[in-house]
């Protein structure tokens, strides 16, 4: 049986939640807050918040949920009442990094315990939350399987400091640049005291140091996309324009200055570009490095896709990533993709069919492929449909068996021993 834990239960957390409980391979599942639609005290809070509370529901009995609230409902309340001393980078009480060690740490405590009651075999842990409990089940002798969702620390700092020499300006929304020398230590650890990492693209996987990647088995899981009817082949816009949709946190991390950059070398008044996410700075920071844009807030999930529907093309050409979903989502609704191998698109992309891949820091790139795209309209119709069928090929089902089975092959390996670590500082 497995220990799972993620502190905020995503979107690829809870697919593999979903596959290892089918399996019946769930022993718990730890996280920091899980509603239930028939609490009482939930049934009394105003619509939107209970709304927004129940998407922690977890289709579990209670007997295998295992919940630390307190620290990630500060940080919700904090949010909403914008109390940004809570939430601060690494310090705040409320920070993600403060959320991630407390769950982190009351695992390790209560794992001898979990391990006799739930017959554990394995504890299945993310990047940031996982040393403490690493170092708890290897003591115990249980197996430990690592998620890590983005770029290996050391890749994601070099690319973005180069980020900030680049665009010096943009410095502000590569928050990343910031981790202190303790949080990459502790990234590291976690690394080093992982038997099985799953990375969700090549680029992930290729940016784990070779020294790191000896000794454990390192495999690809490509996140899945929801099932989604096939979109309509839609003609030419009336008013005749392409619109290119940039969504995502707006930061240069995503690209985004490449993508103003190639828009105003463009110049182009048959191309509009639609950008749909989080600021990281003030607004006008935004147009004044460029001023063309039309910028569309966050919103609903089923609006967001609405949205994408409206648009012709996305484009993603992330600097760092690991594997960003919003790009299925795009293609699932009929976009083909602008985007970089950093943005995990290299699976994606089928040149010419599914989109365009484009070097990182490229505008000249991107700003060739949007003219293509323009000019060749009629192109259209056929790309939405390549693209729909690429990005519904990829099952959230696919995504959890292909981690299970890696997980039942270093079970049977019951004769092998665990990698020599390092001793712990």
């Amino acid at each position: 049986m497995i220990l799972l834990t993620h502190p905020t239960g995503n979107t690829f957390s809870r697919a593999l939640l979903r596959g290892l409980e089918e399996r019946g391979l769930l022993g718990f599942f730890a996280t920091t807050f899980a509603a239930r639609s028939d609490s009482f005290w939930l049934k009394a809070l105003p619509g939107k918040l209970r709304r927004e509370l129940l998407r922690r529901e977890y289709a579990l009995p209670d007997s295998k949920l295992i919940t630390r609230p307190a620290r990630e409902l500060v940080r919700l309340a904090a949010e909403r009442f914008k109390i940004g001393a809570l939430t601060k980078h690494e310090h705040g009480f409320a920070s993600f990094d403060a959320i991630y060690h407390d769950l982190d740490s009351y695992l390790a405590r209560a794992l001898p315990d979990l391990a006799r009651r739930g017959a554990l075999r394995a504890v299945y842990a993310y990047e940031m939350g996982a040393i403490e409990v690493f170092e708890a089940a290897r003591e115990l002798g249980l197996r430990r399987f690592y998620e890590l969702p983005i770029a290996y620390w050391e890749t994601s700092q070099r690319l973005l400091a180069e980020e900030a020499q680049r665009w010096p300006q943009w410095k502000p929304t590569l928050l990343a640049v910031d981790d202190s020398p303790e949080k990459c230590a502790r990234k590291k650890r976690e690394l080093e005291l992982a038997e099985l990492v799953v990375c969700p693209s090549q680029f992930v996987r290729d940016s784990i140091p070779e020294s790191l990647q000896r000794g454990r088995q390192c495999v690809v899981a490509e996140f899945g996309t929801p099932p989604q009817p096939e979109p309509e082949r839609a003609a030419i816009r009336a008013d005749g324009r392409l619109r290119v949709l940039f969504a995502g946190s707006m930061t240069q991390r995503k690209g985004l200055a490449d993508v103003f950059a190639a828009m105003k070398a463009l110049n182009r008044d048959d191309v509009e570009l639609v950008v749909v996410g989080s600021p990281l700075a003030p607004m006008e920071f935004y147009r004044g490095e460029y001023s063309g844009f039309r910028y569309e807030p966050t919103r609903p999930h089923a609006e967001m896709l609405e949205l994408m529907r409206s648009c012709d093309v996305l484009t993603l050409p992330s600097i760092v990533e690991g594997r960003a979903l919003v790009q299925q989502e795009a293609m699932a609704q009929g976009l083909p993709l602008i985007a970089t191998a950093n943005a995990g698109a290299q699976d994606l992309i089928d040149e010419g069919a599914t989109g365009f891949l484009v070097p990182i820091r490229s505008p000249a790139a991107i700003a060739e492929r949007i003219a293509w795209f323009a000019d060749n309209r009629k192109q259209l119709p056929t790309m939405r449909h390549a693209a729909w069928q690429k990005a519904t090929a990829l099952t959230w089902e696919r995504y959890a068996n292909r981690i299970i089975t890696s997980i039942e092959s270093c079970f049977a390996e019951s004769n092998s021993s665990a990698a020599p670590l390092p001793a712990r500082v």
